[in-house]
């Protein structure tokens, strides 16, 4: 079977489930969304909460940072009559069903192998697709969202479906969305809600000056720039790009050779200092931009969308970031503005703290234990971005203290790692599991939560399994 056969039969099994699901709902007039408190939960979520309510269902959702014990009480405390996990579940179809939760699970995790299954079990590793790198859980609900209008009502969610993808990395691989998520952008720009071209990659292309894009570059990590306010005006002055009058420009505002001009002045001076090709190719990709949204805001760029999406969940504002996903374009909007220059503020001070407090290398992993210095919920995107200086041949697992005093643990590795088998998913909930604790997530990047006596048995079962797995050995 093509690779084109495999995704279009995923697709269609996919939509089977979701045909199945949307039946399920038929007479039900009040479900409760439970999500994830990131991007694709926040935006998986707003399509499943705006289809529900195009078809006239009441919803009410909650967000968790996970499902543990005391996330799935509340959940059946809740009474509703259908609960919808969206981003969420897979890792736990066993513990949902002995709760007796009637219940439908939209999520891209790896699932558990469980004996009992909820109503209906909508996955993409299910169905012979990868959830780290070909569907997100808002792709997911983008289908059923499809599914439960059929006559193309829901197409316009479609964006919403790309933003989530993004924000969860899944454009990274290969420098732009793959496999289902691709079939999702054919259908949002056939409705005229997205575009999709070859573009500079790095962060900021809608809001910041050009100068603030190379200052923040950490994908790669330019050397005599990144972290250089001073360095990056020059650079661009030597280059002939005019900064600006009252304002400063940014990339959206300059013209298309200027834009090649600057992109060949950073790979001649990428060569210069040692940056291999590889890391210098990862500077052009595919780049998603909201046509139904306002140039220059944050809103136009589906990576810039992402990050103001996180920057309300994971502070515990998730009712904000969806409000903003559902159309508020005032209060909600201007709210998450603020939050973000908040949350950029924090990954600045996270950053520092793993500078100050150092990397630790074992045999297999290296890690860093922030303590209560950064918080829980945005440990892994500091993870993600120490990790881009640090040893990349080893993935890299990051601590931080829970309000209830456990420890959550994120992993991120690469994709040559897990070509040479690296799965952090079966690693980490493996160790987590050992330990008393609770893990999951997909073969790149994975996370728990365990108790704090367990650390340094943890690490040692993290170190011993990726170990193994490297070495093209299973771990039993």
């Amino acid at each position: 079977m093509s690779e084109h056969d495999g995704i279009l039969s995923s697709y269609s099994e996919l939509m089977r489930l979701c045909q199945k699901a949307s039946e399920e709902i038929h007479g039900i007039n009040d479900i409760l969304v439970a999500s994830h408190v990131d991007a694709d939960g926040l935006t998986a979520a707003s399509i499943v909460c705006s289809a529900l309510a195009r078809v006239g269902i009441e919803y009410h959702p909650l967000f968790f940072r996970q499902l543990d014990d005391v996330a799935l009480r509340q959940i059946a405390d809740y009474g509703s009559e259908l609960v919808i996990f969206t981003d969420l579940g897979s890792g736990i179809v066993g513990d949902i069903c002995r709760l007796g939760l009637k219940a439908i699970i939209i999520d891209h995790h790896k699932p558990e192998s469980s004996q009992q299954q909820p109503l209906v079990h909508i996955n993409p590793h299910l169905v012979g697709s990868d959830g780290a790198t070909q569907l997100s859980a808002s792709g997911v609900s983008f289908i059923f969202a499809y599914a439960l209008a059929s006559n193309g009502e829901n197409n316009d969610l479609s964006p919403l479906a790309i933003v989530g993808a993004v924000g969860d990395l899944q454009d990274l691989a290969r420098g732009q969305l793959i496999g289902i998520n691709r079939t999702i952008l054919e259908i949002g720009a056939k409705s005229g809600a997205i575009s999709f071209a070859r573009d500079l990659r790095l962060f900021g292309r809608q809001t910041r000056p050009v100068y603030k894009m190379l200052e923040y570059s950490q994908d790669p990590y330019l050397p005599g720039l990144s972290g250089n306010e001073d360095a990056c005006i020059a650079f661009l002055k030597e280059t002939g790009i005019r900064l600006g009058g009252e304002r400063w420009r940014r990339w959206i505002d300059l013209e298309q050779e200027e834009k090649a001009r600057v992109v060949s002045a950073i790979i001649r001076r990428g060569l210069r200092n040692g940056i291999s090709n590889v890391k210098l190719e990862r500077l052009i990709g595919e780049v998603y931009t909201l046509l139904r949204e306002s140039e220059g805001t944050e809103l136009r760029d589906a990576s810039e969308y992402s990050t103001l999406l996180n920057a309300t969940a994971r502070y515990g504002f998730s009712e904000i970031g969806l409000k903003v996903c559902m159309g508020d374009r005032e209060k909600a909007f201007e709210r998450s503005r603020v939050l973000l220059g908040q949350h950029r503020q924090n990954l600045v001070k996270g950053l520092k703290v793993v500078n100050e407090r150092g990397i630790v290398a074992l045999k297999n992993i290296q890690y860093f234990d922030a303590g209560n210095e950064i918080l829980d919920t945005i440990i892994g995107i500091v993870a993600g971005m120490c990790f881009q200086m640090a040893d990349r041949s080893r993935p890299i697992l990051a601590f931080a203290r829970t309000q209830e005093g456990n420890l959550k643990v994120s992993a991120r590795g690469t994709q040559d790692l897990v070509r040479s088998g690296l799965d952090l998913a079966e690693a980490i909930s493996n160790a987590a599991k050992q330990v008393g604790g609770i893990g999951g997530g997909h073969n790149i990047a994975a996370g728990a939560t365990i108790p704090s006596v367990a650390k340094e048995e943890f690490l040692e079962l993290v170190d011993t399994i990726i170990g193994l797995q490297l070495a093209g050995t299973s771990f039993i």
